[in-house]
Formats: structure tokens, C-alpha cells, sequence
């Protein structure tokens, strides 16, 4: 193990329920009921590409950038008042400081967002940080958790990378990143390289270490997650 990248939004602080309202707020004002098949179109994605999914479901001529905009204020706004750690977190980002072990904060949200929270967490437990629009794609593509290890100058097979939605776990496989998968509001199957555990009260080095020491093992969920 020589570096953990960390999801931002529903992994380390409780922002996922925030982007949520967000959008729902969003879609009422365009009159548009959203179901369960919107939420993977939701939850873990850029802003931009839930913009996309409303503008899709409203079936007439939408003006996207204002649309995304809306949807990034109104976000930054929740955060602003209402971001908190979840639990285990500043624990963890502890616990790693003190063993040197660098970390990184890899996100789909704006930078603005992502400037808020580290604000909130503090800066100093991040080596680097990754914001959407930073890099060519975003989640679920590999690009933000890559560019990330290129900053730290190392290779994805000594990196691990936590994460509570499917689509930041695909991304960070696909970087070729073992997952500490923490799920948020959608469940994550265990998979080889993919601890499933139900919150990073449950992280520890030791867990870090055997993830990252232990490439193509299938790994056992926690029960009754």
C-alpha cells in the first residue's frame, strides 16, 4: 500500500444525500417526476451528466449550461450549510497521516464544491485533490483517479481507493485501483480486489494493507450490509 484516494461526496463527508435534493428540486421546477431507474443517472455523476439525463427527460429544447449551473449553485449552497464527516473519517485520514501513507481526494463534483469541503475537513490531510472538469472525462471513466496517481508520481497497483457508488468504484477499477467500497445510498457486490464494508469505522491500515497486498482475491462482504 503507498497511497489511499478518497471519494468526497457520500464517502468521506454526507454530501450525497445534498446532491440528491438538488436534483430533485431541480426536476420539480421542470416538472418531472424522478424514479428509482433516474438514480444511477444521480448518484456519483458529474454535474453535467445528470443536466444531460433531465434535459433527456423533459423531451423539449433545454438550455444546458443554465441547467447544470442551477444545479452546481444549488449544490454549493447545500454544502456550504450542511457538510459534516461521516463517521470514521477524520479517523482514518488521521491514522494514515501519521503512517506517511499520502492520499488523494478524487471527485465528481465541481471544484468549488470540492474547495468547500477540503475547507471543512482541512486541506492539510490531502496531497492532492481531483475536480470535475479537471480532467478529459469524468466518473465512471478512469481519468480523474489516473491523473491523480500520475500527481503522486505512482503506479494504480499501490494504490487503493475508497468509494461508495457504483459508478466511482468502476472508475476506479478501471484506473486499476483495489476498492474499499463504503456503500451510500445503492449497494456494491464484493468482487476481487473490492472489500465491501459498511463504514470507514470499519477502515483500518491493516484492511488497507491486505486489499493492496492481495491483487485478483475475491474479497467477502460484511454481513447484513
Amino acid at each position: 500500500m503507498t497511497a489511499i484516494l478518497f471519494d468526497m461526496d457520500g464517502t468521506l463527508v454526507d454530501t450525497e444525500r445534498l446532491w440528491q435534493q438538488a436534483v430533485e428540486e431541480e426536476a420539480r421546477r421542470l416538472g418531472l417526476p424522478l424514479g428509482d431507474a433516474d438514480i444511477a443517472f444521480v448518484r456519483g455523476r458529474a454535474i453535467e451528466d445528470t443536466a444531460v439525463h433531465l434535459a433527456t427527460l423533459a423531451g423539449a429544447p433545454t438550455d444546458l449550461p443554465r441547467l447544470s449551473a442551477a444545479l452546481g449553485e444549488r449544490f454549493a449552497e447545500l454544502v456550504r450549510g450542511r457538510v459534516v464527516p461521516l463517521p470514521g473519517a477524520l479517523e482514518l485520514l488521521a491514522a494514515l497521516r501519521a503512517a506517511g501513507v499520502p492520499t488523494a481526494l478524487v471527485s465528481a463534483s465541481p471544484r468549488s464544491v470540492v474547495d468547500t469541503v477540503l475547507d471543512t475537513l482541512g486541506r492539510h490531510w490531502f496531497t492532492t485533490s481531483v475536480a470535475e472538469g479537471e480532467t478529459p472525462r469524468t466518473k465512471p471513466a478512469p481519468d480523474p483517479y489516473r491523473a491523480a496517481i500520475a500527481t503522486l508520481g505512482l503506479t494504480p497497483d499501490v494504490c487503493v481507493a475508497v468509494e461508495d457508488t457504483p459508478t466511482g468504484v468502476a472508475s476506479a477499477e478501471a484506473a486499476g485501483c483495489a476498492v474499499v467500497a463504503v456503500p451510500s445510498l445503492t449497494a456494491i457486490p464484493p468482487a476481487p480486489r473490492r472489500r465491501v464494508v459498511r463504514s470507514l469505522l470499519d477502515v483500518d491500515l491493516a484492511l488497507l494493507r491486505d486489499l493492496a497486498a492481495a491483487p485478483g482475491n475475491p474479497v467477502e462482504t460484511a454481513d447484513d450490509l
